[in-house]
């Protein structure tokens, strides 16, 4: 899909997306690990050589497309093919997918009810209003 904007988040919760192709940004790599998807890799500069690095090899959600250097290497059609079945067929895709489900829970866990973000976000205001009161 092309589009000029879509709401990211609101797409790779879909259940029908298998993978998701990315440069590796910051809000990608935290919409793909809180989503359950698999990612194929193609970081360009900065944090997103290392955010695809945790994600490959880490967190074990994604496979590597490109090197990371912003340079003149053009990724042919048959590597970004390979890239893509790689990430959604055969036993490599199942332990992505089940990584992917795993982080999602995580994910889950810690922003729900009780979880450490809910609790840190609490203790927070807490200091807040202790302060200003």
């Amino acid at each position: 899909m092309i589009v000029e904007w879509c709401p990211q988040g609101r797409v790779l919760a879909h259940h029908a997306v298998a993978c998701f192709l990315s440069h590796c940004g910051w809000n990608s790599t935290v919409e793909a690990l809180s989503s359950g998807v698999p990612i194929v890799c193609l970081p360009q500069w900065g944090d997103q050589v290392t955010n695809a690095l945790y994600l490959v090899d880490v967190f074990k959600t994604g496979v590597r497309l490109g090197r990371g250097e912003a340079d003149e290497n053009i990724v042919s059609r048959e590597v970004v093919a390979e890239k893509l079945l790689e990430a959604v067929v055969g036993e490599k895709a199942v332990e992505l997918r089940e990584n992917a489900r795993r982080w999602k829970k995580e994910a889950e866990a810690t922003v729900g009810h009780g979880g450490s973000s809910d609790r840190n976000f609490g203790e927070f205001v807490d200091k807040l209003v202790a302060n200003i009161w």
